[in-house]
């Protein structure tokens, strides 16, 4: 199966569709829940019992920056931002996604406002302050309803990459949006074969490998689909409703803190029109910077210019 724009957009769709019945993953509500997190090892176990494997690198003085990956990934993907950031002095945090990497496969909770409360978790369990959230793609979703649901007293500032919200999903109030067929093509072809859909996304559109002229990159495409794989299959099928469908405006409205927002002006994944520009305007004083022709997957394919720009934010 080879993932063209046509087969994308009805992957996207599908997952549209899922999140369209998760009315409750678009309302945020307060919750103690990451309260009770406790550490055991190199996990942060959840008041639900949840393990969520965590990265903790860099100096423990250091600024901290926690980091929140994308769907279907693991916090393996942002190691050349770790430790980048971490040979600097900084201290750099990243978890596995519930459901995801090596963290526990929880049949529920595979929704925003749990993932939220998962990053509140790690936060908490760690004491982390002054804390810098960058998030990408799904990520980025799960950093704007952190602070929708948690608000920002231990955030210092946050960045959005290549970042799901506003709002993924086409409705009446959202016509901008991608199609719910687009979601329900990527929900068929993960219950078709999940292993060749994470090939042909990652060997095709997230990095821009399906351009003219694209220098394909057999190591990351092997990556991305092993760590894929490494997550659970109903884990990763309810995620796309959970990035697709959820509703981000209002938690964008919550932000109090300097916001970078970076986008890739071909993004084929998540397009930059209804997201990366649409969440710089939500956001009060947020900048955004867009890389001229990049893909979804810039951290990779545009990282050295990426982890300039991180770390001038951070420094600024």
């Amino acid at each position: 199966m080879k993932v063209n724009a046509r087969i994308l957009a009805t992957t996207v769709l599908a997952m549209a569709l899922q999140s369209a019945s998760t009315a409750h993953a678009a309302q945020p509500v307060p919750t103690p829940a990451a309260a009770t997190a406790t550490i055991d090892g190199n996990y942060v176990v959840t008041r639900d019992n949840v393990r969520l494997y965590y990265k903790d690198w860099g100096p423990k003085d250091g600024p901290v920056v926690t980091f929140s990956h994308g769907w279907p990934l693991s916090s393996d993907s942002w190691e050349s931002q770790m430790i980048f950031l971490a040979a600097k002095g900084y201290r750099v945090v990243a978890h596995d996604r519930r459901g995801h990497g090596r963290s526990s496969q929880p049949w529920d909770g595979n929704h925003m406002d749990q993932y939220a409360d998962d990053l509140a978790a790690v936060i908490q369990a760690l004491d982390l302050k002054d804390v810098t959230a960058v998030g990408f793609s799904t990520g980025g979703g799960e950093v704007a309803r952190y602070i929708g649901r948690h608000g920002t007293g231990r955030i210092k500032k946050a960045v959005l990459v290549s970042a799901v919200p506003p709002m993924m999903l086409r409705t009446k109030d959202n016509p901008g949006g991608l199609p719910l067929e687009v979601f329900d093509g990527i929900r068929k072809a993960s219950l078709e074969n999940r292993s060749q859909l994470y090939i042909d996304l990652a060997s095709g559109p997230f990095y821009g490998f399906n351009r003219p002229g694209a220098k394909v990159s057999k190591g990351l495409i092997d990556s991305w689909w092993a760590q894929g794989m490494q997550a659970g299959h109903k884990n990763t099928y309810d995620s796309i409703a959970a990035f697709s469908a959820t509703d981000f405006r209002k938690d964008l409205e919550k932000f109090n803190v300097p916001t970078l927002v970076i986008h890739g002006s071909d993004d084929q994944i998540v397009p930059i029109d209804s997201s990366g520009k649409a969440s710089a305007a939500r956001i009060k004083g947020a900048k955004l910077i867009v890389y001229p022709g990049a893909p979804h997957g810039l951290t990779d394919t545009h990282k050295e210019r990426f982890n300039k720009d991180l770390l001038d934010f951070l420094e600024n």
